[in-house]
């Protein structure tokens, strides 16, 4: 972890009293890198939700808005975890006042958003990294090591199936306030784009790059019932996402991602077969940044899978075991050190862009394979209209 004199002055937005995802994860993190990071202040959409969010973590400053926020001199760096929707907005702002920025992923509603993001960071010269924080799984990091050093062989295909997304088992979410607008397509936020789309990036950083895709979604449960409210909600975002496709190496890859919940402790899925060895993770949710990982090998044909052992560092012993804390705390240590030193180390709006880019193709071909389903459809009716009876 990154060496430096001064702390850096962390500005949270969008960090909610009780169990919000930066309530989770961010607060937790940053306090667990006591040597990088203070937390500075907080911001909300309205004063009285900042300062009771401020109370209940211990934060010192509640400002009345985000502009207060950003104009601040206390503030080095700017965590953005609000809802996708207004990632924009805020990250662009925070890129001209020039802060550092902490955005979760996804980056913005689409690609168009994510590459404009991309662009005026760059031209501003901050350090703007994305929460795609799976790629510092420890087992995803040793997955990444062995594929480097050759130690399974050439890479002959890779399978990835996972359960996510807000529903739970029986069709429904358990707080509206907090998960109604995954349910919508149009807000960017959906089992494509956060569960896959981590998986995605876990994906590109051990097997580098998605050459080509062709995708199949679909909404098979059309509502969802939320339980603090009883309200019975429209769901038009994709509860079935498969896709296949080839990778730069040219190796084979397929993924299924089911919306709900697993009915066992296999949530997770992910095989990566070569010539020498198979690679196999395992874990409770395709949500693969946040939960515990399992990692194994199998060598020898009939010999079976065994488990590798993933050894903890000194430094990697003063995390919290919980990975949803500890993942984002390694990319926020990889932040830090970005700034300091000047690397990239922390996965980058360039890296999010070329996941929107993946997701948007996926996107674009499933729509290809519906309105070939659909001609097809509409042929055969005609056809069968016109058959003498």
């Amino acid at each position: 972890m990154a060496a430096q004199t001064t702390l850096l002055k962390v500005g949270i937005i969008g960090l909610s009293p009780g169990r919000s995802w930066a309530a989770r994860s961010h607060v937790p993190a940053l306090r667990a890198l006591p040597d990088l990071f203070d937390i500075a202040g907080v911001a909300n959409t309205n004063p009285a939700s900042a300062k009771a969010a401020a109370e209940l973590a211990g934060i010192r400053q509640a400002f009345d808005n985000v502009d207060a926020l950003l104009a601040s001199s206390e503030i080095d760096v700017v965590a953005v975890a609000v809802q996708v929707p207004a990632h924009f907005a805020i990250v662009k702002a925070a890129i001209a006042a020039g802060k550092h920025v902490y955005c979760e992923w996804p980056l913005g509603n689409g690609l168009a958003e994510a590459g404009e993001m991309a662009r005026l960071a760059d031209r501003r010269g901050i350090v703007a990294a994305v929460g795609t924080q799976a790629i510092f799984a420890p087992e995803i990091a040793r997955m990444r090591r062995l594929v480097a050093e050759d130690s399974i062989g050439e890479i002959l295909s890779t399978t990835l199936v996972g359960t996510g997304g807000p529903l739970q088992g029986s069709g429904t979410i358990s707080n509206e306030k907090t998960y109604a607008y995954l349910l919508d397509a149009a807000t960017g936020a959906s089992l494509l784009t956060i569960p896959v789309g981590h998986a995605l990036s876990a994906v590109r950083n051990v097997l580098g790059e998605v050459k080509e895709v062709r995708a199949l979604l679909a909404t098979r449960r059309t509502t969802a019932r939320a339980l603090d409210t009883g309200k019975l909600l429209p769901v038009t975002a994709p509860d079935q996402v498969l896709v296949s496709g080839l990778l730069e190496s040219g190796a084979p890859i397929s993924i299924h991602y089911r919306g709900g919940e697993a009915r066992d402790p296999m949530g997770l899925f992910w095989e990566i077969n070569g010539t020498r060895a198979d690679l196999r993770l395992t874990g409770p949710s395709g949500h693969l940044q946040m939960v515990p990982l399992k990692l194994s090998i199998a060598r020898q044909k009939g010999g079976g899978f065994e488990p590798i052992e993933i050894s903890r560092t000194y430094e990697e012993r003063k995390l919290p075991r919980d990975p949803e804390v500890a993942n984002v705390a390694r990319l926020y240590a990889a932040m830090a050190e970005d700034i300091v030193t000047g690397r990239r180390t922390a996965p980058n709006f360039g890296d999010a862009v070329a996941l929107h880019r993946i997701i948007s193709e996926i996107e674009a071909s499933a729509e290809q394979v519906e309105l070939l389903g659909s001609r097809r459809r509409s042929w055969q009716a005609t056809n069968a209209r016109r058959r003498p009876v």
